[in-house]
C-alpha cells in the first residue's frame, strides 16, 4: 500500500461555533496578540493543504480576523470562507457544510477546530505521511489520548458531508475500527482547546 498523494489534500477548519460556554467572542478574543482563531489557522495552512475551508457563521468579527490571519501569512489565495447559516444547528451541519465546498478530487481532508491553537504545525505533516488508503482516518495521539486534527480518507468525504446535529465527526471516528489509524504524537497541542476564559491562562502556559 503506497502512501497517497499530500498535495491534493485539503483542510476544514471549524470556526462558526458561538462560543456560548465562553460568553461569546471566543475565537476573536485576545491570545498571543492575535485573535485565538489566528493559531488553528496557522496551523492548517502550514499543514500539506492545498486550499484551507473555514467555516463561520454570520459573525463578522470572526471572518475579519479569518481573513486578516491569512494575509497576514501571505496564504489569502489558499482560504476559502465557507458560510453557516445557522451554527446553532450543531458542528455537524459546520462541518457537512465545509465538507460540501472539498473539490472531488481531493485525495483527503484535515478537520481542525478554530478553538484549538497549540497543535504544532509538524502535526499534520506527521497524519499525511502516515495515510496510506483513501479508507483510512488519521489521527494523532498523546499520552494515549486521541486529539486532533484528524485526517479523513476520500473516501469518508460522503459520510462528511451528510453529518447533522452537534456530534460532530466523533461518532464516525469511534466506529472506523481498524481503518483508525493512531499516530503517537509529542504534541500536547492535540488537546489543548479553550472553552471557558479561564482556560486561555491554560493554553498560555502551554504555549
Amino acid at each position: 500500500m503506497t502512501q497517497r498523494d499530500t498535495s491534493l489534500l485539503d483542510a476544514i477548519v471549524l470556526a462558526a461555533g458561538r462560543g456560548v460556554r465562553f460568553g461569546g467572542g471566543k475565537l476573536t478574543a485576545a491570545l498571543d496578540g492575535a485573535p485565538l482563531v489566528a493559531g488553528a489557522l496557522r496551523t492548517a495552512f502550514l499543514s500539506p493543504a492545498r486550499r484551507v475551508f473555514v467555516a463561520v457563521g454570520p459573525d463578522q468579527a470572526v471572518r475579519k480576523a479569518v481573513e486578516a490571519t491569512a494575509t497576514r501569512l501571505a496564504a489569502s489565495d489558499r482560504l476559502v470562507l465557507v458560510a453557516v447559516d445557522d451554527p446553532s444547528a450543531g458542528m455537524g451541519v459546520s462541518l457537512a457544510t465545509a465538507a460540501r465546498s472539498v473539490p472531488d478530487d481531493t485525495a483527503g481532508v484535515f478537520v481542525f477546530l478554530g478553538d484549538m491553537p497549540r497543535i504544532d504545525p509538524a502535526t499534520p505533516r506527521h497524519l499525511a505521511r502516515m495515510l496510506a488508503d483513501p479508507s483510512d482516518i488519521v489521527a494523532p495521539t498523546h499520552l494515549g489520548r486521541r486529539g486532533h486534527p484528524v485526517l479523513f480518507g476520500a473516501e469518508w468525504m460522503p459520510v462528511l458531508v451528510a453529518l447533522s446535529g452537534d456530534e460532530g465527526a466523533r461518532a464516525i471516528i469511534d466506529q472506523a475500527g481498524a481503518r483508525l489509524i493512531r499516530v503517537p504524537v509529542e504534541d500536547p497541542g492535540v488537546h489543548l482547546d479553550v472553552d471557558r476564559p479561564g482556560d486561555l491562562a491554560r493554553v498560555e502556559t502551554n504555549g
